[in-house]
């Protein structure tokens, strides 16, 4: 009996040491897994940009010369990402808001005023994308991209030519052949432009009367969608989309058959925008990041890879005459001065225009 009782102490003992040193390496592994996942933010630079909106070698190269870990999220919307930044629930260091964006963003004081003299860039930069409305002196914004609102025609069952106003949608032919944008300011600003209106309307009988003539395209509607645009139209889904021209080029680099218009009767020149929010953690990794992007060697390199038109000067001195010279891409004066850029409208009208845009959204339901 003595035996057998020393035996299972023994086994209880041994069972009991297992257990202890189980628990021990459990403690540690969970330390080390915290510990990985949540770096010194000293060391961390957190980016808030659009999707697919940076050259992914870029990030690369920042890392390796800096030694900053960056953290890179994506949002689709401005207004998705205004309400992440002003909940405060992730400390972002630096995002990339539209020129009303940012409007709104300093106004609602979500925005860090900028140390001029922590930036090394601004003059490689071309001085017409500088001191905007929307950001006097840049106080608070450095250029990213600049670009239009136009429209992407397949020219298999398009033909070359015939596509030059945004009434041109509204063609009987078109039906259920076009391919839309989900965005709310973007159509809806479409269909203004296309009446003679501003994109920028506080009028209500003029934005009423828009959402009608929206409604009356909806025949010719064949989805509303956002990013995955570009592989529809890649793949011949559509004839025709309403879409940014930097996506356009990206759709085009896929299909020779496609080609992109900015419309003759106006219509949006949109300007996106390095911002240091309030949620800042790593400043000094935020102006480090501004001022690598805006180097002209890696400004050209992100404008190959993104596609669209670089407001940095010097850079385009270094990129192909191709893509400099088309029309398309970076536009004559002729035609900038036709087209209007986003203003901030306020909370009031911003939901008007949402309100008409889901209306309409829902008839294609």
């Amino acid at each position: 009996m003595k035996k057998l009782i020393n035996l299972t102490l023994g086994i209880s003992l041994a069972v009991a040491l297992l257990l202890g040193f189980s628990w021990g390496m459990n403690r540690l592994e969970n330390h080390q897994v915290k510990s990985d996942n949540a770096p010194n933010q000293k060391e961390t630079l957190t980016i808030y940009n659009w999707g697919d909106y940076i050259d992914p070698a870029i990030l690369k190269s920042f890392q390796k010369e800096t030694g900053y870990r960056v953290n890179y999220e994506t949002f689709d919307s401005n207004e998705a990402m205004y309400t992440k930044i002003k909940q405060g629930g992730t400390h972002y260091d630096v995002a990339i808001p539209s020129e009303y964006m940012v409007e709104k963003m300093r106004q609602d004081n979500l925005l860090m005023p900028l140390d001029h003299d922590k930036l090394s860039g601004l003059q490689h930069y071309n001085p017409a994308f500088l001191n905007e409305p929307f950001d006097p002196n840049n106080k608070y914004s450095v250029p990213y991209f600049w670009g239009t609102l136009g429209i992407v025609y397949n020219d298999k069952y398009v033909k070359p030519g015939s596509i030059t106003s945004w009434n041109d949608l509204w063609q009987a032919q078109y039906r259920k052949q076009i391919m839309l944008i989900d965005s709310a300011r973007d159509i809806m600003g479409m269909t203004l432009a296309s009446s003679g209106q501003s994109v920028n309307t506080k009028n209500e009988a003029e934005l009423a009367a828009a959402q009608g003539k929206l409604s009356s395209l909806m025949p010719n509607v064949k989805a509303i969608v956002a990013d995955e645009i570009k592989t529809y139209m890649a793949q011949d889904e559509a004839a025709l989309a309403v879409d940014y021209s930097g996506d356009a080029a990206e759709m085009m680099q896929q299909n020779k058959h496609l080609h992109y218009v900015v419309p003759e009767d106006g219509g949006n020149l949109w300007f996106d925008n390095m911002v240091i929010p309030k949620t800042v953690q790593n400043k000094k990794a935020a102006y480090a990041f501004i001022n690598y992007m805006s180097r002209p060697e890696v400004a050209a390199q992100n404008a190959e890879y993104v596609g669209y038109a670089t407001p940095n000067q010097d850079a385009m001195k270094l990129l192909p005459k191709s893509i400099t010279q088309d029309k398309a891409w970076y536009p004559d004066q002729a035609v900038l001065d036709r087209l209007e850029t986003y203003q901030n409208l306020g909370p009031d009208w911003t939901q008007r225009y949402n309100d008409y845009f889901l209306e309409f959204k829902m008839t294609n339901q």
